[in-house]
């Protein structure tokens, strides 16, 4: 049975998150289950210290959602996943990893293996204040959001001035050329990304993506990517003529926008203004930079992911004549983005996601404009 603690803004009980937390450093450990258990909503109700031992706790325990760290003696957090998911457990997991090629390559190939998402170490110069509130900022949101997606999506809420479009879901997709294709994601967007990508037939035109990922994690996924369809899959450096073909991936702690040469053409660039919905990349800024490029001759596709990021640009592009496909609750790690587009009826088809490659394909069949 779980406990039952107050809530933090009502008073009234509620059933906490109930979380077990895996990883080989005691310090670690402790950090995790003190910065979780300061949230009412958040109970963590056991710990393991590697991956055989939490397949135990798991079942002993029955947890909601599970901290993995990626490098543990006798069980790594990878093969950790592999056994709980083949073992039938659902839970989402959220892995620890360090910020470098080695930890992206390991985090990537824990998401491939069945994570849900992740969260990056503080590092080793930070003090142990610092660290704790690090992870509670950086964890108890995902905890929270990733739990929640079991009994649906917080209501969405307009944004005031946002763009006074609305489309019907189901209705005529609209006619018009395509000179690009513009994808947002996080929550669950790596594994997502691949799916969509991996379906995808080549591309008449290019393809930017924004996916909310810390530097050198993008150009892993971007190089991962590249492996899976029929597309070339690069990081945007920034100045490069987007070509068709080609998917674009916006690097860590960058924005990326679309700019329209005095010739016609369409280029990158990389800038580091300040984040925009908590964000960076983000979302909305490359929606918005394509529609200034090339108006209503845009498609845009939102996948899973917390928040709202891309509800904004959505509107947009719907307001200059765009398309916009969002990923389906049921097929969503966590419906926050696509949901938030849908709500504010802005998607005009909202779809599993392994029906929206094919559907971006058959735009692209009648649409797609290869030039200027």
């Amino acid at each position: 049975m779980g406990s039952v603690r107050a809530g933090h803004r009502t008073g009234r009980a509620v059933t906490p998150v109930r979380v077990l937390v895996v990883d080989d450093s005691v310090v670690v450990r402790r950090l995790v289950s003190d910065a979780l258990n300061r949230d009412s909503r958040i109970e963590v109700v056991g710990t393991a210290a590697n991956g055989r031992l939490a397949q135990a706790r798991v079942e002993q325990l029955a947890p909601d959602l599970v901290t993995m760290d990626v490098e543990m003696p006798e069980m790594d957090g990878i093969a950790a996943v592999r056994a709980l998911r083949q073992a039938g457990h659902r839970m989402p997991i959220v892995m620890f990893s360090t910020l470098t090629e080695r930890g992206a390559a390991a985090t990537l190939d824990a998401l491939a293996a069945g994570a849900t998402d992740y969260v990056a170490k503080p590092s080793g110069g930070a003090s142990v204040a610092d660290s704790l509130q690090r992870v509670a900022l950086e964890l108890v949101p995902k905890v929270l959001a990733l739990a929640g997606a079991r009994s649906g999506p917080s209501p969405v809420r307009p944004v005031p001035g946002g763009p006074a479009v609305r489309v019907a879901t189901g209705g005529p997709l609209p006619s018009h050329p395509v000179r690009l294709v513009v994808v947002g994601s996080s929550t669950g967007g790596p594994e997502a990304l691949s799916r969509f990508v991996g379906g995808l037939a080549p591309l008449p035109v290019p393809a930017v993506v924004v996916q909310h990922m810390p530097p050198v994690f993008t150009r892993q996924l971007a190089a991962r990517l590249d492996r899976v369809g029929a597309s070339c899959v690069v990081e945007a450096a920034g100045d490069e003529e987007l070509r068709p073909g080609t998917v674009y991936v916006a690097p860590g702690d960058h924005h990326l926008v679309v700019r329209r040469r005095a010739g016609g053409g369409l280029v990158t660039a990389v800038v580091d203004t300040p984040p925009v919905n908590f964000c960076r990349p983000s979302v909305d800024v490359l929606f918005s930079s394509a529609v200034e490029a090339v108006g209503g001759e845009v498609l845009g596709v939102v996948l899973t992911g917390m928040g709202a990021d891309g509800r904004t640009g959505a509107g947009q592009i719907v307001a200059a004549g765009g398309t916009v496909l969002a990923q389906d609750q049921a097929s969503s790690v966590v419906w926050g983005m696509p949901g938030a587009v849908a709500a504010a009826g802005f998607a005009h088809r909202v779809l599993p996601l392994d029906q929206i490659a094919g559907v971006v394909g058959g735009i692209l069949a009648t649409g797609a404009r290869g030039t200027p």
